[in-house]
This record gives structure tokens, sequence and C-alpha cells, in this order.
């Protein structure tokens, strides 16, 4: 069986290449699009590449397609589906090593191939597909709309720079962006310089650490939010108002935006992949920040914090950038030794997809409930990605910590830690992550001179049961931790037991509700950090009123 595609001369009249996906569902309460995901309620996706697609000609999608949670279209069972299609777009892009390579830009959206502007699609119909069911062609006569631009507000900056140094890398015009909030009384007090906390996550378009920035009171029935989404909307506005009032220090907190062409974010570092972000986020972006929003601008006055990627990003900038923070507050963190690789090690096992050999053959899990049922395997969430992107393009979890922490291959693509269908570990690039990315090894290895830079600065949360596995690698983070001498590391790591992704240090309430008060609590604990340890005659004054 196939299904032909084809995109009309009127919607685009150029030659495209990209990722072509065939998207497949038997629930009609959403488009096929909206339904791809980890777990067993997910819908269909077999993907193809497409180079050099011509307008009006057809392209089939037959069973070489790579699929998720089915192989391949031969194994799909007769019946009724509702069907769409949808090409990802790429683009060549020139890079100063050499290597000419086809990735989908970021286009504002974080990555989200189902929601990338300029991506064309198909609308949903129900047709008759399986073994003998009827050919079919699917229209790509819908595209998706940009976003519109966003604006500074009394309380919001929104500052973007062409940064010279991924300019150079990719060659092409590349952008750093953050979205800065404002302490209460930044205008009346033109005089004062702030400390700047800088938050590291996730794209968003709009303010988001825990809460979204909310200035107006929450109206339910108006808004028609009801449930969890209803309780957000009141915790945001609860935080605009404790953000404006007398209680919270009047500070500066920056949401970087560093989305690109292989993930919603960069992870912060330098990597041979993605190109010099780490240098270019504090040596370019970060001046920046701190010279429109009055940032006191000096190292004491600067602490990172964030969860999950976030987590492992603010712990991975304290260590690569030791001389420029003050202390980062790590929730969750990415595998922080990748012995603990979620439920692989890749220096022990041979495998990433099972354990032990023929009939003690197990499936490694990926992701568990707090009560320990497991959600989906290392192998189904690859091959998810192996359907939605060739290459490491699918912009999902393993393709992005492969492209940060691998070296290039030979086609000028991250070298793969693993095959991607069989699981096979490649030692070899194991120990280049090994030596450059494994944050543990990295503290162990140049403790003699990162222990003086890092004393009182590194503070770890981590949920018992963290729902991706994560809590096996801040285990080993603090066995070595706990051991150090001349100095000792003198901060903390906790655990909540029996939570899950993303705890930040409350063991006294519920994860939905603690991940809506981060700020109010994280932004008094490190405002206290930086006066205990600022140097004498530091401006401590000026921002305290």
């Amino acid at each position: 069986m196939s299904v032909r595609v084809v995109f009309p001369s009127e919607i685009c009249s150029q030659p495209l290449c990209g990722r072509l996906l065939l998207l497949i569902s038997n629930d009609p309460s959403e488009e096929p699009r909206f339904q791809i995901n980890d777990g067993p309620d997910t819908q269909l996706v077999f993907g193809v590449d497409v180079l050099d697609w011509q307008p009006d000609e057809p392209w089939a999608i037959d069973a070489s397609a790579v699929g998720y949670p089915l192989e391949t279209l031969t194994q799909l069972p007769r019946g009724r589906y509702w069907v769409q299609a949808l090409l990802h777009r790429y683009e060549t892009f020139h890079r100063s090593d050499g290597h000419v390579v086809q990735l989908p830009m970021d286009r504002g959206e974080g990555q989200q191939w189902n929601l990338a502007p300029g991506n064309l699609y198909s609308q949903p119909l129900e047709l008759d597909l399986g073994q003998g069911g009827t050919a079919q062609t699917l229209v790509l006569d819908q595209e998706i709309a940009p976003f519109p631009p966003r604006e500074d507000t009394r309380y919001l900056r929104h500052i973007r720079i062409q940064s010279e140094l991924l300019t150079g890398f990719w060659g092409r015009p590349m952008h750093l962006e953050a979205i800065v909030l404002l302490p209460e009384g930044f205008d009346e007090h033109p005089e004062a310089r702030y400390p700047l906390l800088i938050n590291h996550g996730h794209h968003s378009r709009q303010w988001r650490v825990g809460v979204t920035w909310r200035e107006t009171p929450v109206d339910a029935e108006k808004e028609q939010l009801e449930g969890y989404a209803l309780t957000q909307a009141e915790y945001s506005y609860g935080f605009y108002r404790d953000w404006t009032g007398p209680d919270l220090p009047r500070v500066l907190i920056a949401t970087i935006q560093h989305a690109n062409p292989y993930y919603d974010d960069s992870y912060a570092v330098n990597s041979a992949n993605l190109g010099p972000y780490g240098d270019a986020i504090n040596y370019e972006l970060l001046p920046e920040i701190e010279r429109v929003c009055r940032a006191i601008g000096e190292p004491w006055a600067r602490t990172l914090y964030g969860g999950s990627t976030g987590g492992w990003e603010a712990l991975a900038s304290q260590i690569f950038y030791p001389q420029l923070f003050n202390g980062c507050w790590a929730n969750c963190p990415d595998p922080v030794d990748f012995s603990g690789y979620t439920s692989v090690n890749i220096y022990e096992h041979a495998n990433a997809y099972f354990s032990g050999e023929g009939w003690k053959r197990t499936p490694r899990p990926a992701m568990r409930t707090t009560l320990g049922d497991v959600v989906s395997t290392v192998q189904q969430v690859n091959q998810r990605e192996l359907a939605l992107g060739s290459h490491n393009r699918s912009g999902q979890q393993y393709d992005i910590w492969e492209a940060v922490f691998g070296p290039v291959g030979a086609d000028g693509y991250p070298r793969r830690i693993w095959d991607k269908r069989t699981g096979e570990i490649d030692p070899a690039v194991a120990a280049y992550w090994r030596e450059n990315y494994d944050l543990r090894h990295i503290l162990a290895r140049d403790w003699q001179t990162l222990g003086p830079q890092l004393e009182g600065k590194l503070h770890v949360y981590m949920g018992e049961m963290d729902n991706f596995y994560l809590n096996g690698a801040v285990y080993r983070l603090e066995q070595f931790l706990e051991s150090t001498t001349d100095p000792w590391y003198a901060g903390e790591i906790r655990y909540g037991a029996r939570f899950g992704h993303c705890w930040s240090g409350d063991p006294g309430t519920p994860l939905e509700i603690a991940r809506l008060t981060l700020n109010q609590r994280l932004v008094p604990q490190m405002v206290a950090h930086i006066l205990n340890t600022a140097p004498a005659g530091a401006d401590t004054s000026s921002w305290r009123y």
C-alpha cells in the first residue's frame, strides 16, 4: 500500500526538501499532527526524506517509510482512519567546518514540526487504508502562518541580537533572544542597578518560569478555563501580585531563547554540531541584557536556575563558565553522569534498548509514572524520533543529546551514540561524550582547578521517582561531590521522596502546585546568597528599595 502526496504550485512554486510525514489516527477529536507522542495513547506517523520535490508532482509514501509505533505501513490493519500529511521543510546550511547539511531552521515555534511556520500540510480526511485499500492522494494546500511580533511592556523586555559567533559557524544570520522580567519600580528608579537571575529552559514565546506572566485577574467563565489550566492561570496572576508587591526582591529574571536547527534550545554550551552557543550566550547576549536592563554586570550578582533541560544548562553554565556566575539552582537536571543516561550506562552497556541476550533480553524503560508503571521504552522513544527525522532532525530529546554531546560524523550530521535501529552503543562516541560533557566526570577530573571556583555554588533538587530515570545520575554526582576536599563543595543536593519530574525542593506541596511557586521560593534563596557573598564595596543597596 502507498499514499501519494502533492503540493500545488499555487502554494509554492519552488522545489522543496524536508521530512514528509504521513499521520494516521483513529481518534477524530483533533488533527492527527497533534496526536503523536510517547506512550500508549499515541497515533501513527510514517516519515520519508524528500529532496528536490517539484510542485504538482506526487511523492509516494510506501512500505519504505519509517513508522512509529508501527514500523511500516504494511503492518497497518485495514480500516477507516483520519489521515493527514505534513512537510517539515529544511534549508541548506554551509557551515564553517566545511560541511553542507540540510536542517529545519527554527521559525519562532521552538522546533515543533507540527507548528513550524512555513510547513505545508493537508486537511484531515477520513479514508480507507490498510492492505487492499484504494490508492489515495493527499494535497498539501495549507501553510502554517508566521507568529505575530512580540512587544515590550512595562514589565517585559524582548532582546534580540544577531550572534557573530553563530552566524560565522552556520554560514547564515543566526540570532539569540532573551525575555527579561523587570522589577517593580524599574522606571521610577533609574539609578538602580539589579542582580540578574538567568533561567534556562525550553523555548517559549512568552516569559515562562514555572508560570507565565499574567497581569490581569482570572475570569474562568469568560476565558473558558477549568481544571489545571484554571489553577495555572490563578497562580500566574498570583506571581504577578507577589512580584509587584513588597516582599520579593527587586531583581531581573531573564529567560534565554536559543532555538536552533536541531532543537528548541542549545544546552547553552559550545558543541561540534551546534556551534559556539555557550560563548555566544555568555559573551554576546549576556552583556546586551545587562546593558539594556541596567544589571549590576558583575559575576557576584548573577545566578542561574532551571529545570530538566534547564537544570542541566544551569549546572553546565556554572561549571564551564565558573568565573561568570555566583551559583546555580538545578532542578531535575538532564543526565549529569552518562553512566546514568536515563536507564542506559553508555560506558558499560553494549545495547541501549535491551539488557541481556536471547530469551533473557529485557527492554530498557525510558519513561515511568511515579508509581513505577512503564510508559515507554528507550527503543520506542527512539523509533518515534527516527520516524520524525533522519540524521538527528526530529527535534526531539535523544536526537538533541546526540547533537550536543557528540562529534560530527563524516556526513556532517552528528555521529550517533548508538545505532538508532538496533541500539548498539559506539564506545568511541561514548568516550567523546565522557571527556567533553559528562558533568560528574569533568568535575572529578578538574576539581583541583574547578573546586575553588564552585565552592557553595551548586544546588541540585531531584525527585526520587523522576519520570525519566534522571535521579540515578544525580546519585552518582552526589557521591562525588560529598567526597570532595580542599575544598568541600559546600553546596546541597536534596531529594523528594516519591516525587517525579520536575521536583524543585518543596517536600510538602504536590508537584503540580510546587512548580507554580518556583520563583517565590528560589528567588529569595538566590538573593540571600548574592548578598552573603557580595564583595566589599559592591552595590547592595540601589536595588533594595
